[in-house]
């Protein structure tokens, strides 16, 4: 990285924060080599796996990508699976400086705020 790179004002890859999502990104694309799919196949797969009430919206502009996103209906997670991706699902860290943040309306809610229990 150069000295104006953007990256090293992010939270989520400075120190301690980097190391841990460092090690919850190897875990989840280990996870997906297992399942023969690509990670975006997984993160999808995991949204369709919430429930019925739940499905994701990725956006693309692409036939390729399209065409990689649909096969996300083709992975199938197993309870096991689900429970180790939900214990992964907090990257520590803010996703922007605060400078950034201060600016944005949008933040994305916790998981347990919007699962049903």
């Amino acid at each position: 990285m150069t000295d104006n790179d953007i990256r090293k004002t992010i939270p989520r890859l400075q120190g301690e924060n980097f190391d841990h999502n460092k090690l919850v990104f190897e875990r989840i694309s280990e996870m997906a080599q297992r399942k023969g799919c690509t990670l975006g196949q997984l993160a999808l797969a995991w949204v369709l796996h919430q429930g019925d009430d739940v499905a994701p919206i990725p956006g693309t502009t692409k036939i390729h990508n399209l065409n990689q996103n649909l096969g996300a209906l083709a992975v199938k997670l197993t309870i096991e699976e689900m429970a180790e991706l939900n214990s992964l699902a907090s990257f520590k860290g803010a996703r922007m400086p605060e400078q950034i943040l201060a600016y944005s309306y949008v933040d994305t809610p916790l998981l347990s705020s919007w699962k049903a229990e």
